[in-house]
């Protein structure tokens, strides 16, 4: 296990981002994407691993929504944001249904990254655009997305249930689909 951290937060996208230059300098042939907050589960790499290292699809989308997932704990507010907006905005501009769009389990093959048609270079994409800019402009360059049932298991609420603020962050993960949906971003 190498770890690798950055001298000072420099926002989700970033880690992200960092972890995938590091993919694409190794010779592994798909890269699997778990939340540091102990909401996933690793017994469910698999799952989303399976069809990128089989070559039926060049992203797995993990998914909580699927049969076979789960996502006990999760406060309301979460559930209407992750199952029904996000996912209803995502298809409006991405073209394609999924049923859990917010979702940072996935798994990626290295085409994906190394066929050059998704920047993900640019510091707006530093915080929360990131990976829903990422899994959108991969299906609308074509790319084969599917989706895996998984677990995400919310903490106690004493404990927090996520480090997201309300409205800043919650535009974060919509920006990147409004900009790309009207052209702006590309």
């Amino acid at each position: 296990v190498r770890v690798v951290r950055h001298a000072h937060n420099r926002g989700a996208g970033a880690a992200v981002r960092t972890v995938l230059e590091r993919f694409v300098a190794s010779d592994y042939e798909a890269v699997v994407l778990v939340a540091g907050n102990d909401k996933d589960r690793p017994e469910d790499v698999l799952a989303v691993a399976g069809p990128v290292v089989r070559g039926e699809a060049d992203i797995v989308q993990g998914s909580r929504y699927l049969p076979g997932g789960e996502f006990g704990n999760m406060p309301r507010y979460r559930m209407l944001g992750t199952r029904v907006v996000h996912p209803a905005l995502f298809r409006v501009a991405s073209g394609q249904h999924l049923s859990d769009t917010t979702n940072g389990f996935r798994a990626v093959g290295r085409r994906v990254l190394t066929e050059g048609k998704i920047d993900l270079t640019h510091p707006r994409l530093d915080r929360y655009e990131l990976e829903p800019y990422f899994l959108c402009q991969a299906i609308r360059k074509g790319y084969r997305v599917l989706e895996a049932p998984v677990r995400k298991i919310y903490p106690e609420h004493s404990l927090g249930y996520t480090k997201m603020r309300p409205v800043v962050d919650w535009w974060r993960i919509m920006r990147p689909l409004v900009y790309v949906k009207l052209g702006v971003w590309r």
